[in-house]
C-alpha cells in the first residue's frame, strides 16, 4: 500500500555513522555532505584515521553536526584496551553493567580524542552499535557530558536509539530494550537535549533496490526532529563486515532517487540544532 503524502514539511536529521572506520567512509561521507543529503557525521575516534580524516570536514563545518560515536565492541577499541564484541558487552550491560569508574575513564578519553582533533566538542554523542545506552555507560555519558559542558551552548545532544511507533522491527526493539528509555530519563533529569526516534535500521541484506524500498517508507513515516541513520561509503573494503551495504547506501544516497524521495515526503535535511 503505497503510504499518504504528509501534509506538513518534516525536518530530520540524516547522520552517517562510522566516519573514519576507513577511508571509503570517510571520503564518501564526505561527499555526501557536499552534496547536501547529510546533516550529520559520527566519528570513530579510537580509528587511527581520525586525526587525519577530521580534516575532511574542516570546510564543512557551517553544513554538518560532527558528533562522538562512542565506541566499546569496534576493533579499534578492543586494541584501545577496553573493547570486546557486541555479544558479550550485551552480556555484561545485562549482568550487572560496566564498571562506573572504568566507564568514566574510557568516555573522557573518547571525549578527549574528539576535541584534540576537532577542536572543538561534540554536536552530539551517540554510540557504536548503541553502546551509549548499555548500563554503566550510559550513566558514565551523561555523567562526563555535565560536567565538561554544563547547560551552555556547547552542550552536545544524545541519540536515543528507539524506533518511532509503528516502525520498530525484532533488531529495533532489540536495540531499545538494551536501555533506551532509562538514558531518556537520565538525559531529562540532567537537563541534557536528545534526538528520540531512529530510523535506518536494518540487517545490511537486500540490496541497494531494497535499501530504495526502505527509504522511502523511512521517511513517509518519519516526524519531525527524528535521526535517520545511514552507513554509506565511496567503495566497498575488502576487510569490511558491512562493506557491500556501505557501497549500495552511498549509491542510493547520491542519487537522483533519494532527491526525489524527500522531495515527495517534504522531508528538509536539517541540523540537529535547527530542530531540537
Amino acid at each position: 500500500m503505497t503510504e499518504p503524502l504528509p501534509a506538513v514539511d518534516k525536518r530530520v536529521i540524516v547522520c552517517a555513522d562510522d566516519f573514519a572506520i576507513n577511508t571509503s567512509t570517510s571520503l564518501g561521507i564526505a561527499k555526501l555532505v557536499r552534496m547536501g543529503r547529510l546533516s550529520a557525521t559520527s566519528a570513530m575516534v579510537l580509528s587511527p584515521r581520525w586525526a587525519s580524516d577530521a580534516t575532511l570536514l574542516q570546510d564543512l563545518r557551517d553544513q554538518v553536526d560532527v558528533g562522538l560515536h562512542l565506541d566499546w565492541t569496534s576493533d579499534f577499541a578492543v586494541a584501545a584496551g577496553h573493547g570486546m564484541r557486541l555479544g558479550r558487552a550485551m552480556r555484561q550491560a545485562l549482568l550487572g553493567g560496566f564498571d562506573s569508574e572504568q566507564a568514566s575513564t574510557v568516555v573522557e578519553h573518547q571525549l578527549d580524542l574528539f576535541e584534540q582533533h576537532w577542536r572543538a566538542p561534540p554536536d552530539f554523542v551517540d554510540g557504536h552499535q548503541h553502546v551509549q545506552q548499555f548500563a554503566g555507560i550510559r550513566e558514565a555519558l551523561v555523567a562526563a557530558l555535565v560536567r565538561r559542558y554544563g547547560k551552555g551552548p556547547e552542550q552536545p545532544y544524545l541519540r536515543i536509539s528507539r524506533a518511532p511507533p509503528g516502525m520498530a522491527d525484532l533488531k529495533s526493539r532489540v536495540i531499545a530494550w538494551m536501555g533506551a528509555k532509562t538514558l531518556e530519563v537520565a538525559a531529562e533529569a540532567a537537563d541534557l537535549r536528545t534526538a528520540n526516534g531512529l530510523l535506518g535500521v536494518y540487517d545490511f541484506g537486500g540490496g541497494q533496490h531494497r535499501y530504495a524500498e526502505l527509504m522511502r517508507r523511512w521517511l513517509a513515516r518519519a516526524t519531525s526532529g527524528a535521526i535517520l541513520m545511514c552507513h554509506p561509503a565511496q567503495a566497498a573494503e575488502p576487510d569490511d563486515a558491512i562493506g557491500i551495504a556501505r557501497a549500495q547506501e552511498f549509491a542510493y544516497l547520491a542519487s537522483p532517487d533519494f532527491a526525489h524521495a524527500l522531495e515527495r515526503n517534504r522531508v528538509t535535511i536539517t541540523r540537529g540544532g535547527a530542530v531540537l
